[in-house]
C-alpha cells in the first residue's frame, strides 16, 4: 500500500468518525474507499467494522454530558443491542450479502420517515397525556434489537435507523437521543469487531484497521464537538440528507 493510499484511508476514517458521531452512515465513506484501493469486499467490511470502534469510543464519550442521568434507559437498551449485534455478525459470516442487503434501502427510507414525522407521531400517540404510551417501550426494544442485527451485519446507516426509531418513540431531546445512538452503535460495533477477530481474523487487514482506527478516533472527537452544537432542526435535515445519500449509494452504486 502506497503512502497516499494509506493517507486517503486514514482521512476517510476521520470523515467516517465525524459522520458516525453526528448522524451515522460513516461506513458509506470508508467502505467504498477501501474497495477503490483494491481491498476485498468481505475484508473491507470486517476491517472497517474493527477500525471504526475507536471513533465510536471518542464519539460516545463526547456526548457524556447529554447522557447524565440516563443510565436506567441505557441499561434496558444495551443488552438488546448486544444480542442483535451477535446475531447480525453471525449472519455476515454464514449468509451471502444479497440475502440481507436487499431490504436495507427500505429500512433506511422507513427510518427517514420516522425522523421527519417523529415529533408528530409522538404528539399523536401521547395525545394530551404527559406520559408516553405503554406500547412505546416494547416497540423501541424490538427496534433496537433489529437495528443491532443490521449493524452487526453491515453497519452503514445504523445511526440513521436508530435516530428514526428514537425520534418516533421517545420524547427526549434530539441531542440526548444522539447520545443514545452513539452508545448503542458503539456496543454493536464492538461486539461485531470482537466476533470478527475471533472467528474471521483471516479476513482482517490489520493495516487497514490501524489506519481507520487512527482516523476515526480523531473524527469522533471532532464530531462530538460539532454535533453537540447543531440545532435539532438542522440535525434532522442532516440525518435525512445522509440517509438519502445512503439509499442512492446502495441502490444505484452497490
Amino acid at each position: 500500500m502506497s503512502f497516499w493510499s494509506a493517507a486517503a484511508i486514514a482521512l476517510a476514517g476521520t470523515g467516517a468518525g465525524m459522520i458516525n458521531t453526528i448522524v451515522g452512515s460513516g461506513t458509506l465513506i470508508t467502505f467504498p474507499t477501501l474497495l477503490f484501493f483494491g481491498v476485498h469486499p468481505l475484508a473491507a467490511n470486517v476491517s472497517n467494522t474493527v477500525g471504526l470502534v475507536a471513533g465510536g469510543v471518542t464519539g460516545a464519550w463526547g456526548y457524556r454530558h447529554e447522557l447524565t442521568g440516563q443510565a436506567p434507559s441505557l441499561r434496558r437498551l444495551i443488552p438488546l443491542s448486544f444480542l442483535g449485534s451477535v446475531v447480525g455478525a453471525a449472519l455476515l459470516l454464514v449468509l451471502p450479502p444479497s440475502a440481507f442487503n436487499a431490504i436495507v434501502p427500505a429500512l433506511i427510507a422507513l427510518a427517514l420517515v420516522l425522523v421527519v414525522l417523529g415529533p408528530r407521531i409522538q404528539a399523536w400517540a401521547a395525545r394530551d397525556r404527559h406520559e408516553q404510551p405503554s406500547w412505546h417501550v416494547p416497540a423501541m426494544a424490538g427496534g433496537v434489537l433489529l437495528a443491532g442485527m443490521y449493524g452487526g451485519y453491515f453497519g452503514a446507516a445504523q445511526g440513521v435507523l436508530l435516530m428514526g426509531l428514537f425520534s418516533a418513540l421517545s420524547a427526549e431531546p434530539l441531542q440526548r437521543l444522539n447520545g443514545y445512538k452513539n452508545v448503542l452503535a458503539l456496543i454493536v460495533n464492538t461486539v461485531a469487531a470482537l466476533l470478527f477477530v475471533v472467528f474471521a481474523r483471516e479476513h482482517i487487514d490489520w493495516l487497514v484497521v490501524v489506519l481507520i482506527a487512527a482516523g476515526s478516533f480523531v473524527g469522533g472527537v471532532l464530531g462530538a464537538r460539532i454535533g453537540r452544537r447543531i440545532p435539532p432542526g438542522v440535525l434532522r435535515v442532516l440525518i435525512v440528507t445522509i440517509g438519502v445519500v445512503a439509499i442512492v449509494k446502495l441502490i444505484w452504486f452497490p
